[in-house]
């Protein structure tokens, strides 16, 4: 609420205002210092009141509340949370969550219900669920007077998608018997009459509104691709609300793939399949717009009567006309040879595990007090980024933010200088993804990103993807130039934020990188602090050869080098880059040459460490491939595991030889494992479920390491694997079951 700092003065009658005013105001002034104490008391109250309710009270009070009606947190989850506040706020959240909370009573009058399994999921660990009771599903003999004939029954091999199915969360097939528990850690079984399965969803779905669809014109200009790397790119389905709480979730409540089967819908009196209404449509999980199609001069959403579902893994020579073939899949489309459209845009969803690398999704923004906005895109003042750049360089702002306010492509080459003490970000609206592809270099243009700066100059970039090319900053002076020589008269900060440089520059069908070798970021005889957060990138090159390394901090991000033989981050040509590095909560494929780690922590780093000055800075509850030079070490893999397995092998007087073969067979144990390393993929850097147990709770606060550390994945486990066995029958076993 917005309150006038003169509201008490205001309360005076006007002939002591009016004489305050001949005195040059000392009372006014003396009466807005006691608004500023009286609104903090108010705030205060107002807060006090708040805090009654479960909704609407501060963070640290939630463990209050819970204990007025019994609720007791999971232990398990790791160490039990701060009721002041003093800890880790995010943490906190997971290990109590307020939803959950809220929910309690309302739990325990629904006790052993199935749908009730579900909410706990939703709401203890925050994961889309859907549960099973697995009896339902065993094979056994009926009576001939009580026959439940879509039970039990035999697989019919002439139903596709039942078979589709198979094996999975909406499963309807019938199963013999597995005696073994659905709890076991070892080899769990399902389908017996006390086990129900929780299916749990882990991957989240973003949405893509209204991006041009990638044309494949080296393969055919009638075949194009959903996403606007040119890759195959499963869609998923947009999650639904369920009608009633005693409802089973089935695939429209869930961020699922969309099966080609679930895709197709045959209308009453039709031939072929067309769309599902499900699934097609403006406010669905698909839509597609082509201009000049079917007609020349329309421009229209295509019907869904016009979609062909379609398996497009080998691109059909003839597509009818009128129609296009669409495969969910691999995320294609196949317009008609003799019937090209003009353009084509697309909405859809896709998959991944967090908040990074940019997307349709909450951002906070920071800027300074007093800037410039240039908009960029449909209806704005400008309609690409260059247009805009050509004005800000003209208007010569001091601070300034280049807004582009859809997801489009933007095929513009872009070159920045900026001015002493200037500041401009380079920025997405929130809920938008735009895609800026930088051209290959003409005459007298390398076809990078190339940013440059002089004194007190800032950059920001945030919420962009960036393919075909790099992202280069370079600074004023030459390399061989020492102190006092002009590096000062530099960019003094960077900040990539949000932001995608797509490791490879680009992607080819199979999500293979068509240019491994080259970096996605250099860093060119520059003296600036560069900040990476949230964000994916290939290769950082540094060219650096003055007196001062360049400081590098990278958090909640990954860097990918497309192999463990490849350097992530070093100088050129495999030399020691001139850098001082923070690496924070973050995934790193591929070596690192640095002349120094200032601090590394609950990071992996899947290549070889090299690192000039070893006596400066430290590691801890970190993954490093052995053989690394680093600083020193605290509860770092493998070498905690290492040490322990000598330890015990030693106390039992095990051979030297045994010490040395055992030492490598522990060393591929906790090698981390993922359910993906390529880029475009869902799973991407996702840890596997069979990787080891010192990687999946080897960070400092008992989470994972790496990018998606502050998931908080292990704990949000623990929370619902106990709330579940405290809600569960006694005659019952639960288990929770990773749909992805």
């Amino acid at each position: 609420m917005s309150r006038s700092i003169d509201r008490l003065y205001e309360l005076l009658p006007a002939i002591y205002r009016q004489r305050d005013a001949e005195l040059n105001y000392p009372l006014r002034d003396l009466l807005r210092v006691i608004t500023e104490q009286a609104d903090v008391i108010e705030d205060d109250i107002g807060q006090l009141y708040e805090n009654w309710f479960i909704e609407t009270c501060q963070d640290w009070v939630v463990p209050y509340i819970g204990d007025l009606i019994g609720y007791r947190p999971v232990q398990d989850a790791g160490i039990g949370p701060d009721p002041a506040g003093q800890g880790d706020k995010q943490r906190n959240r997971i290990l109590i969550p307020r939803r959950e909370v809220a929910n309690t009573i309302g739990y325990r009058r629904r006790k052993g219900t199935l749908a009730l399994l579900e909410l706990l999921a939703n709401d203890v660990a925050g994961w889309p669920a859907r549960a099973v009771e697995f009896y339902r599903l065993l094979g056994w003999m009926q009576h001939s007077k009580h026959l439940r004939i879509s039970r039990g029954r035999t697989v019919d091999l002439r139903e596709v998608d039942a078979l589709n199915r198979i094996a999975g969360p909406f499963d309807e097939l019938a199963h013999t018997v597995d005696v073994r528990r659905i709890g076991s850690h070892h080899s769990p079984g399902r389908y017996n009459i006390p086990n129900v399965g929780v299916f749990v969803w882990r991957l989240r779905s973003y949405p893509v509104t209204g991006t041009p669809a990638f044309s494949l014109k080296d393969i055919s200009p009638e075949y194009y691709t959903f996403s606007v790397l040119g890759n195959d790119s499963q869609l998923y389905n947009r999650p639904q609300p369920e009608p009633e709480t005693t409802h089973i979730a089935d695939e429209l409540n869930l961020p699922v793939p969309i099966r080609l089967q679930a895709f197709k819908e045959i209308a009453e009196g039709a031939v072929e399949a067309q769309a599902s209404e499900a699934y097609y449509g403006a406010d669905k999980s698909v839509v597609i717009w082509a201009s000049d199609w079917p007609e020349p001069g329309t421009s229209q959403i295509i019907p869904r009567e016009a979609i062909i579902p379609a398996d497009l893994s080998i691109w059909p020579e003839c597509v009818p006309r009128d129609f296009i073939a669409v495969d969910p899949k691999l995320g294609r489309i196949a317009f008609p040879a003799d019937q090209l459209p003009g353009s084509v845009r697309v909405s859809y969803q896709y998959a991944f595990s967090s908040d990074v690398g940019g997307g349709e999704y909450d951002r906070a923004f920071s800027q300074p007090i007093d800037f410039k906005q240039y908009p960029v895109g449909d209806g704005e003042p400008h309609d690409s980024v260059k247009a805009a750049l050509d004005r800000w360089t003209l208007d010569k702002p001091t601070s300034a933010v280049i807004e582009i306010t859809n997801s489009g492509v933007y095929e513009d080459q872009i070159d920045i200088s900026l001015q002493k003490g200037q500041s401009l970000q380079l920025r997405a609206a929130n809920h938008a993804r735009p895609v800026i592809r930088l051209p290959d270099g003409n005459a007298g243009q390398t076809g990078s990103m190339n940013i440059k700066g002089a004194a007190g100059s800032r950059f920001k970039m945030d919420g962009l993807l960036i393919s075909g090319k790099n992202v280069r900053f370079q600074g004023q002076g030459d390399q061989t130039a020492g102190p006092g020589s002009g590096a000062e008269a530099d960019i003094c900060e960077i900040v990539i934020r949000h932001c995608t440089l797509v490791p490879g520059l680009a992607l080819s069908g199979n999500c293979s990188h068509l240019h491994p070798d080259v970096p996605s970021l250099e860093l060119i005889n520059t003296q600036t602090q560069v900040k990476i957060e949230k964000s994916i990138l290939g290769p950082i090159r540094v060219v650096e050869d003055r007196f001062k390394p360049i400081e590098i901090l990278i958090s909640d991000s990954i860097v990918d080098a497309m192999s463990q033989e490849d350097t992530a981050l070093g100088g050129s040509e495999d030399t020691i880059a001139h850098a001082a590095v923070t690496i924070l909560r973050s995934t790193i494929f591929g070596r690192i040459r640095v002349h120094a780690i200032d601090l590394a922590e609950n990071s992996i780093i899947n290549g070889i460490v090299r690192v000039a000055r070893s006596q400066r800075g430290c590691m801890r509850f970190c993954y490093l491939e052995r053989g690394s030079r680093t600083p020193r070490r605290y509860c770092c893999q493998p070498d905690l595991a290492l040490n322990s397995l000598r330890s015990r092998l030693i106390k039992d007087k095990a051979a030297d030889e045994e010490i040395s073969r055992a030492a490598e067979l522990e060393s591929l144990r906790v090698r981390p494992r993922f359910n993906s390393t390529c880029y475009g993929t869902p799973a991407y850097c996702q840890l596997a479920a069979a990787c080891a147990e010192e990687i999946r709770r080897g960070a400092d606060d008992e989470s994972e390491m790496g990018i998606f550390h502050d998931l908080y994945q292990p704990q949000r486990a623990d929370n619902l694997r106990a709330r579940l066995d405290e809600f569960t029958p006694a005659s019952m076993a639960v288990g929770i079951i990773y749909a992805s």
